[in-house]
């Protein structure tokens, strides 16, 4: 579940990064999907805004598509692309008989 705060969270991470070299990842249907170099151009309260480098056009992808992964997010830090998002940790529940 997103909580306010993790969406807070990932406007202020967003914001700290505009200008800088992204990979965006997503998924187009039926078996598709792209990976594209991109910038971070301007961060809004509910969406924002990267350029794409091949192409030069604008796509706007809202915080909750980060989170629920609808997207991928890898920011260059200069020497290598690491998540935005780090991976999600998943725990299987065990059932308790009595």
């Amino acid at each position: 579940m997103i909580c306010r705060s993790d969406i807070a969270n990932l406007k202020t991470d967003i914001l700290e990064k505009v200008g800088q070299k992204i990979i965006v990842k997503g998924s187009l249907g039926r078996s598709k999907s792209f990976e594209k170099e991109a910038t971070i151009e301007k961060a809004y309260p509910n969406i924002f805004v990267v350029r794409y480098e091949d192409n030069n056009r604008n796509a706007t992808y809202s915080y909750t598509d980060v989170l629920t992964r609808t997207v991928e997010v890898d920011v260059f830090d200069g020497n290598t692309y690491s998540p935005l998002v780090p991976a999600q940790v998943v725990t299987k529940k065990r059932k308790t008989t009595l």
